[in-house]
């Protein structure tokens, strides 16, 4: 039996920016459209780190804070530094709250730290209002330099990939990611340094959980 071709959500969610063209340049969805369970586009492919559907999207009207039913914005959804500092760099608001009053950082804080370190070390505003955990562990510390040098190092394939197609020197591009990383790894290792004495005593606050992306309709 044939497959039915992938809706909107799924094609951003999967990169499939293909037939994301299609369906927006030549079957009218919007890249704001919400899914039954009101899950835009923009969310898919920022859940998924979908940076060229992102841009697409961008460029074709896509909202960045666009919220779903939950008061939820693109930046919730992130699960590494790379796609939160694109979202941020394109317009995406770290103070935003949503229904519950609860921040993409306190969002996502307990799933994936190295994220919620980087949206937190942007802002001072959020220092007094975020519940982190008085003293980084050794397993939240190893999870955070684990993260970024994945992100490194699919970073420096992507590049050498495409520098190799595209016949030319990878060398000035190469330092820029790389430069881009020390720092990350400084202002996060900051952070966390800061914040133990800062919140030292304080109790922390349960986090909520993950909204599961498994949801995605078909049709």
């Amino acid at each position: 039996m044939a497959r039915l071709p992938k809706n909107i959500w799924v094609a951003a969610g999967d990169g499939d920016i293909n037939r994301v063209r299609e369906l927006v340049d030549y079957h009218s969805f919007s890249p704001n459209v919400p899914d039954e369970h009101t899950y835009t586009p923009m969310h898919a492919a920022a859940s998924y780190g979908q940076l060229d559907v992102l841009r697409y999207l961008i460029s074709r009207g896509g909202n960045i804070n666009i919220t779903d039913a939950d008061g939820d914005t693109p930046l919730y959804t992130v699960e590494n530094i790379e796609t939160a500092r694109f979202l941020i760099q394109h317009g995406a608001i770290v103070d935003h709250r949503n229904n519950e009053g609860i921040s993409p950082i306190e969002y996502l804080q307990e799933d994936y730290p190295a994220v919620a370190n980087y949206l937190l070390s942007l802002t001072s505003s959020t220092v007094n209002s975020v519940a982190v955990p008085a003293q980084p562990s050794q397993h939240h510390q190893e999870a955070v330099s684990e993260e970024l040098t994945s992100q490194l190092m699919a970073s420096v394939h992507d590049i050498m990939q495409r520098a190799e197609e595209e016949g030319r020197d990878p060398e000035e591009e190469l330092r820029q990611v790389i430069g881009r990383t020390v720092v990350d790894s400084i202002v996060t290792g900051y952070g966390m340094t800061t914040r133990e004495g800062e919140n030292r005593g304080e109790e922390m606050d349960d986090s909520p959980s993950k909204r599961s992306r498994g949801d995605d309709s078909t049709g």
